[in-house]
C-alpha cells in the first residue's frame, strides 16, 4: 500500500495478510488442510510405531530424510532475511520520520503511547506464559528428543550440516545459506538494530540529492527480502504438512496437548489486551465510554480478524475513526497509518509468550536478563515486522537464537499461526485507533462516542 506522505513510512501489515490464490483455495486455507494431513498421517503412523515397533525405524527414517529437510528449507528461507529486513525496515523509518530534534509534538505523544501500549502487550504475555506455563510437562525424553530434532536449526553457527553418507537430503538443505553473508550470523540483533538508527539518522544529516539514492536503495532491499519471504510462504502449505507430520509421527499427542495450551495462552492474552487495557486506556486518555467505543469500531475489529491484514482494514479504520468516532482527518490519517508501523501491541504479545513457551519446552532457564530482551527485542519486532505472510517468524527465530532457544523450535507453533494471526490482528488495529483518540483529545478535538450509545445504530 502506497502513502502520498513522504513523512510517513508506507503501513506495514499488522497480521500476516492472506494473499488469494485466483486459481484455488487462498493460501491460508491451504495451510490449514495441510497441517490437517500433517497432523492426522503422522499420529496414525506414530499409532503405527506404538503397535508395531518393527516400522518405527522406517517412518524416523521417513520423517528424517524426507519431511525434516523441506521444514529445515522452509525455515532458513524465513530466516535468511531477518537481519537484512531489520537493518533496512528501521534506517527507512528513521530516515522518513526524521531524528529526535525534529518530531512535532504530536509524533512524540503518539511514540510515547506506542511504547506504551506494546510494553504492557509483550509484559501481559510474558506473566501468562510464566503464569499458565503451557511448554512445562514434557518427559525427559521427549524434551531431549525436540532438541534434539529442532535444535538442529542453529543459525547462531555458521557452520553447515554434519555430511551423512545415508542422506541423499543434506545436500538440498545446504542449498539455503544460512545468512546472505556468513559473517553477519555473528552479529547480535541489537546491535543490528543500533546501527540502523545510526544509519537512519545520518541519512536526514546529509543532502537530499545523496540520501535518496541510498533509501531507494534501501526500498529495493527491503522489497527483495519481502519477496523472498513471500516465495517461502508459497510453499507453507507442503513446509506445514511436512512439520506437523515430523512432530506427531515423532511424540504423537503430547505435543499437539501443549499447543493447544499455548494457543488458550496467546489468545487469553489478546483478549485482555483487547477488553481490559484498551477498555481502560480510552477511558483514561481519550475520554470515551470503552463500549461505545468498541460498538463503534466493531466494523473494525471484524475485517481485521477475517482478513487477518492491517493493509486491507486501513480504509475501514480511517472511516471509522474519523465518522464513528470523531478524530478529526489530520490526526486519522497521520496516526493510523504511522500504527500500522510502530504499534503492534498484539504481535509483541506473540511475540513474548512464544519465547517463554518455547523456552519452557526445551528446558532452557530465562533470567531476569533474557526476558528483558524478550520485552526489548518484542516491542522491537512489532516496529520492524514487514507486510507479508509470516513476516514477523524471522525476527522471532533471531530474538529466540539471542536468549539461547533453538530457533528451529519455532516450528512446533508454526502450524497454528494462522489462527494467533487472526486473533493478535484485531488489537493491533485497534491500539492505533485508541492512540488516535488520545491525540484527538490532547489536542482539543471533540470526539462522538463519548456515551454508551441508546439507539442500535451506532
Amino acid at each position: 500500500m502506497n502513502c502520498d506522505d513522504e513523512a510517513v513510512r508506507p503501513p506495514l501489515d499488522l497480521g500476516d495478510e492472506a494473499p488469494t490464490d485466483t486459481h484455488g483455495l487462498a493460501l491460508h486455507s491451504k495451510i490449514m488442510i495441510g497441517l490437517m494431513i500433517g497432523a492426522i498421517l503422522g499420529i496414525s503412523a506414530h499409532l503405527l510405531t506404538t503397535a508395531h515397533p518393527a516400522v518405527h525405524a522406517q517412518v524416523l527414517w521417513l520423517a528424517q530424510y524426507c519431511t525434516d529437510p523441506v521444514g529445515q528449507v522452509f525455515l532458513y528461507l524465513l530466516f535468511i532475511g531477518g537481519m537484512p529486513l531489520v537493518f533496512a525496515s528501521l534506517a527507512l523509518g528513521v530516515a522518513k520520520l526524521g531524528d529526535l530534534r525534529t518530531l512535532s509534538r504530536i509524533g512524540a505523544k503518539v511514540g510515547a503511547y506506542f511504547l506504551l501500549v506494546t510494553a504492557l502487550a509483550v509484559t501481559i504475555g510474558l506473566a501468562l506464559a510464566h503464569t499458565l506455563q503451557p511448554g512445562v510437562g514434557f518427559e525427559p525424553a521427549v524434551q531431549a528428543r525436540l532438541l534434539a530434532t529442532f535444535g538442529r536449526v542453529e543459525p547462531k553457527t555458521p557452520t553447515r550440516a554434519t555430511p551423512d553418507p545415508g542422506a541423499w537430503s543434506t545436500p538440498l538443505v545446504n542449498l539455503v545459506p544460512h545468512h546472505l553473508v556468513d559473517a553477519a550470523g555473528t552479529i547480535g540483533l541489537l546491535a543490528v538494530i543500533c546501527f540502523a538508527l545510526l544509519f537512519g539518522v545520518a541519512l536526514r544529516h546529509i543532502p537530499v540529492e545523496q540520501s535518496t539514492p541510498v533509501q531507494r536503495l534501501l526500498d529495493g532491499l527491503h522489497e527483495v527480502i519481502i519477496k523472498i519471504v513471500d516465495i517461502a510462504m508459497q510453499m507453507a502449505p507442503v513446509a506445514i504438512a511436512a512439520l506437523m507430520f515430523s512432530t506427531t509421527a515423532r511424540f504423537g499427542w503430547g505435543v499437539l496437548r501443549h499447543l493447544f495450551w499455548y494457543a488458550l495462552c496467546v489468545i487469553t492474552g489478546l483478549l485482555i489486551q483487547q477488553f481490559a487495557v484498551f477498555a481502560l486506556l480510552v477511558r483514561v486518555f481519550a475520554g470515551l465510554h470503552p463500549l461505545a467505543f468498541f460498538r463503534s469500531i466493531t466494523p473494525v475489529m471484524v475485517t481485521a480478524f477475517a482478513t487477518s491484514s492491517s493493509q486491507a482494514t486501513l480504509p475501514t479504520t480511517i472511516k471509522t475513526a474519523q465518522e464513528a468516532l470523531g478524530v478529526p482527518p489530520q490526526i486519522a490519517s497521520f496516526v493510523l497509518p504511522l500504527g500500522a508501523t510502530m504499534n503492534m501491541s498484539g504481535t509483541a504479545l506473540f511475540a513474548g509468550a512464544t519465547c517463554v513457551f518455547l523456552a519452557q519446552v526445551f528446558g532452557v532457564h530465562l533470567g531476569i536478563s533474557e526476558q528483558l530482551i524478550v520485552i526489548l527485542f518484542s516491542v522491537l519486532i512489532a516496529v520492524g515486522t514487514a507486510g507479508v505472510p509470516g513476516s514477523s517468524i524471522p525476527l522471532l527465530m533471531i530474538v529466540l537464537n539471542t536468549i539461547g532457544v533453538p530457533p528451529g523450535g519455532i516450528a512446533i507453533v508454526l502450524s497454528i499461526d494462522r489462527l494467533l494471526d487472526m486473533c493478535r490482528t484485531v488489537p493491533n488495529v485497534t491500539g492505533a485507533i485508541t492512540c488516535a483518540c488520545f491525540i484527538a483529545r490532547s489536542e482539543g478535538a471533540p470526539l462522538m462516542a463519548r456515551h454508551v450509545p441508546t439507539r442500535g445504530a451506532d
